[in-house]
């Protein structure tokens, strides 16, 4: 079976990295989204194995000492995390696999699988992440200055990654991600997986010239 394509999606908070995933699914056939790990608490509406895997510190910690983690961390009193085996089979079945982290979990799964395609999503300004932040009408001015100031960290760590998009028109950036996802399937190397037989066929001295 074809191997698939890892891709490691990063962004600051509001740079659109959610929805245009979500949109790149909805364009494009083989490729979705790994389903992570967490100790925290179900919330309402989340269902099981869709929004993450919900399982209990014990068996979060057993598998961090089994190392079935491509990554993992600890946030406030909650671990979150990225099963390798799963992942692993899914790409081994020939399915594009998108993994939505950090740059310090980036650098841990590039760390395991350095071939994976790495891009990091950032808005056109400062003024313009800031709008987006602002414009959900849920924080106060401080809770958005701390958002401010943790999205400028992220950014920081752009240039760790293949590939930069930048999320102005969101047309034009899922087109971006687009390209990307079918350019690497027109690769040689991944032509010759999946296309072998269509190869040999158009060589062969047995098939004439029909």
């Amino acid at each position: 079976m074809p191997q698939g394509t890892l891709y490691i999606v990063s962004a600051p908070s509001g740079a659109g990295k959610t929805s245009l995933v979500k949109a790149l699914l909805e364009h494009l056939d083989g490729i979705g989204v790994s389903v992570s790990h967490t100790t925290r608490e179900k919330r309402p509406g989340e269902v099981d194995g869709v929004n993450y895997h919900f399982v209990d510190r014990k068996r979060f910690e057993e598998m961090i000492e089994r190392g079935e983690f491509f990554e993992h961390a600890r946030v406030f009193d909650n671990y979150y995390g990225t099963s390798r085996p799963a992942v692993e089979a899914r790409l081994a079945a020939g399915e594009d696999v998108i993994l939505e982290i950090d740059w310090q979990g980036a650098r841990q799964v590039r760390a395991q699988m350095p071939e994976a395609e790495s891009v990091f999503i950032l808005p056109p300004s400062r003024a313009a992440l800031r709008a987006r932040l602002a414009g959900r009408g849920t924080d106060d001015e401080a809770i958005i200055e701390r958002r401010m100031r943790d999205a400028i960290s992220e950014m920081s760590h752009f240039d760790e990654y293949a590939h930069v998009v930048i999320n102005d028109d969101f047309a034009t950036a899922l087109a971006d991600l687009e390209a990307l996802v079918r350019g690497q399937r027109t690769r040689l190397a991944r032509v010759r997986e999946r296309q072998g037989k269509l190869l040999a066929s158009l060589l062969s001295q047995d098939e004439g010239l029909q």
